[in-house]
């Protein structure tokens, strides 16, 4: 039986200097092809915790940290980043900050050519990717010459050009207008369905995370404070008024019902579910 894509048992991190622990005994599995959304306030410990699932930290970030973490089996906290990085993608949350080559196409060349690949494999790697999201047309531009939405597209395609299992994204569209948002999340609609690849993402689109995601996990105060189905988690009504995450605006509308003293034997997350609930009612002379 194959190892889960993240183990992740009893983490605890604290900053050099800092006197709070930032993350506080997680525990959370995620299985191989699984699309976890994540979510929480500001300041709540996903980024860190991000940076420890992709070896920033504590190659790159020093502190202190407990616990284990595997990704596919194996103990990254004791691995080097150049063992990491077959393995596990990252797209940080500013595509500017991964971005350094003069066009579109060396861009995705230079992650591979840093893999030692024969240059024919590169160039039909790059070749796919490019083509897959939709920037072959601009193959030879400036990156810079991109929207801010097409910019992270393209640090997406030179991740996705590694072909890691396991795919981490830091608030990818925390920086894009409208248009570049839904071309981001539309490519990773597709690439659940397509790659079957494992995909954890800090995002705070809750509409979207609702439909597209397996598991959604929040976080409070460096705790993981609810993991579950989205339909389970947005059903528990206190946790989400206390935590402060905004729930789907369907489910909104039950938790008022909730408080005006209707009786509501479940919490729809997508407009669907919530037809079907009245129906129901409805049918049963309700």
């Amino acid at each position: 039986m194959s190892a889960p894509a993240v183990e992740i048992r009893d983490l605890w991190f604290k900053y050099l200097m800092a006197e709070d622990w930032t993350l506080k005994n997680l525990n959370l599995t995620v299985e191989r092809g699984e699309f976890v959304v994540l979510m929480g306030p500001s300041g709540c410990g996903k980024s860190t915790l991000m940076y420890i699932l992709t070896g920033i930290i504590p190659n790159m970030v020093k502190g202190t940290i407990k616990g284990t973490v595997r990704i596919l089996g194996r103990d990254i906290l004791k691995l080097q980043p150049q063992e990491i990085v077959r393995d596990v993608g990252f797209v940080f949350q500013n595509p500017d900050s991964q971005i350094i080559m003069p066009s579109v196409l060396e861009e995705v060349i230079f992650g591979l050519e840093n893999l030692g690949l024969p240059p024919d494999e590169i160039r039909e790697r790059a070749e796919e990717i490019i083509k897959y999201v939709g920037l072959w047309e601009k193959k030879d531009l400036s990156p810079w010459s991109l929207s801010a939405g097409e910019r992270q597209i393209l640090a997406i395609a030179s991740v996705l050009a590694l072909r890691p299992k396991v795919m981490i994204l830091d608030e990818p569209t925390s920086m894009l207008d409208h248009r570049g948002t839904r071309r981001v999340l539309d490519l990773l609609d597709r690439l659940k369905r397509d790659y079957q690849m494992t995909i954890i993402v800090v995002e705070h689109r809750i509409e979207w995370a609702s439909k597209i995601a397996d598991k959604i996990v929040i976080m409070d105060k460096g705790e993981f404070v609810a993991v579950g189905k989205p339909s389970e988690v947005f059903s528990n009504y206190e946790l989400i008024m206390r935590v402060g995450v905004r729930p789907p605006m369907i489910s909104e509308v039950f938790y008022k019902l909730m408080d005006k003293g209707v009786r509501v034997d479940r919490i729809p997350v997508t407009a669907r579910e919530a037809v079907e609930l009245i129906k129901g009612r409805l049918s049963g002379g309700r």
